[in-house]
């Protein structure tokens, strides 16, 4: 099987099927729960450390059971969706990830809070494979960047109420309490998910050498083809590298904060979440409406925004570990949050567009694979283990802008490359 051209690329301009705002409004609603959840133990590190008598290299672990769980269940799902409704295997996944993160509000030692963890991994599995393709089957791909820029909006607002809620409950009621009412909400977004209507594959135009609703290819047969579009390689690979400084970030700087800066557990919180809102909102909405400005431009546009702004996420994360006064670097944290942001909608559109319909689902699921698995799995506890190794958390750190950087050079590669 060729790669598909872009003419072959959903090209006609259609009508969005019945239910496609509400199904805007419903998952976005989830991704933001969905990171609220995922980045609470971020917030209350070092309770739990102290609590379950953890090393720095433990309390990333769960972290690390997580993703890694969240990556090898994403292929499964992205088969699933061929024979399951995916309305349904998402509602049954916001579930079991919400249930799992009340479950480690009761966890007793290092094992059982790392059970808990790793099952919200198989939760988030089912949501995140199958969310935007089913948005991508909504709306075609003149919207797809718009959409999928207010989808992922969702991203760095539930990390900022993570940090700050998690925080907050933590430094108040501890680290159980707000782990428990992190994790209930989620329940009743998964009712809602019953109520998305599952539309056709190709809804908004045709397969990929195929006619519209196209049943999928097979895994082997979707790799050989993966393997082959240059525009999806590059857009994983840098994606994997900024996944990488992306999960270090979240799980180290609030702990960055309080034990090398001098801050109290709530205040870090506080300020890593709101320079995460504030930047992380502004960021994705910039980048998406770049994005769109830069079409006629440019070669690659989606690359070309994604490359230089993540060029500039290193070189203020840098900054935010190196200056010496402590509002400065949060300053630069915030600046950093801002352009770390931008790839969020073009890089997934780019995913999306890059294939037809009936191997959306194998795309993401493959996507998911690569970023987790030599991405935000790993950076978490290297981080750990390099501060345990080295007394210099300070240091270990220095990783995330590293790391970022690498990104920003293999996106620009693409940018002159991919035809």
């Amino acid at each position: 099987m060729s790669p598909p051209s872009p003419d072959d690329r959903d090209p006609a301009p259609s009508l969005s099927p019945p239910g496609a705002g509400f199904a805007v409004v419903v998952l976005t609603s989830m991704n933001l729960l969905n990171y609220i959840d995922r980045y609470v133990p971020s917030a209350v590190k070092d309770l739990f450390k102290k609590d379950l008598g953890l090393t720095d290299a433990q309390t990333s672990l769960p972290l690390s059971a997580f993703v890694i769980v969240y990556m090898l269940a994403s292929p499964v799902f992205g088969a699933l969706a061929d024979k399951v409704s995916r309305t349904r295997l998402i509602a049954a996944g916001v579930a079991l990830w919400s249930l799992a993160t009340a479950a480690a509000a009761f966890a007793v030692d290092f094992t059982t809070f790392l059970i808990a963890r790793a099952l919200v991994g198989v939760g988030e599995a089912a949501y995140a494979t199958l969310a935007p393709p089913l948005l991508a089957d909504f709306y075609g791909p003149e919207k797809r960047n718009r959409v999928l820029t207010v989808f992922y909006v969702a991203i760095p607002v539930g990390a900022a109420v993570g940090f700050t809620l998690g925080g907050f409950l933590g430094a108040h009621w501890g680290w159980r309490t707000a782990f428990l009412i992190c994790g209930v909400p989620g329940i009743f977004a998964a009712g809602a998910a019953l109520l998305i209507q599952d539309p056709r594959r190709g809804a908004t135009g045709a397969a990929s050498g195929s006619g519209s609703g196209a049943a999928a290819v097979s895994w082997p047969e979707a790799l050989v083809t993966l393997r082959g579009i240059p525009s999806y390689v590059y857009a994983v690979a840098g994606y994997t590298a900024v996944t990488f400084a992306a999960g270090g970030m979240a799980d180290w700087f609030p702990v960055y904060l309080t034990r090398v800066r001098g801050m109290e557990l709530a205040a870090a919180g506080t300020a890593i979440g709101t320079v995460t809102v504030v930047g992380g909102l502004f960021g994705t909405m910039v980048g998406g409406y770049a994005g769109e400005r830069l079409k006629t431009r440019t070669r690659q546009p989606l690359l070309a925004v994604s490359a230089w702004s993540m060029v500039l996420a290193a070189g203020f994360a840098a900054a935010a570990l190196l200056v010496s006064d402590l509002t400065a670097s949060i300053a630069c944290i915030g600046v950093a949050q801002f352009f770390l942001w931008f790839y969020n909608g073009p890089i997934n559109t780019l995913i999306a567009n890059s294939v037809g319909s009936d191997m959306r689902a194998r795309a993401f699921a493959l996507s998911i694979l690569c970023i987790h698995l030599l991405g935000d799995a790993i950076s978490p506890p290297i981080i750990g283990f390099v501060s345990d190794q080295t007394g210099s958390l300070g240091g270990a750190v220095l990783l995330v802008p590293a790391f970022m950087a690498l990104g920003a050079c293999i996106w620009l590669r693409g940018w002159r490359v991919v035809k």
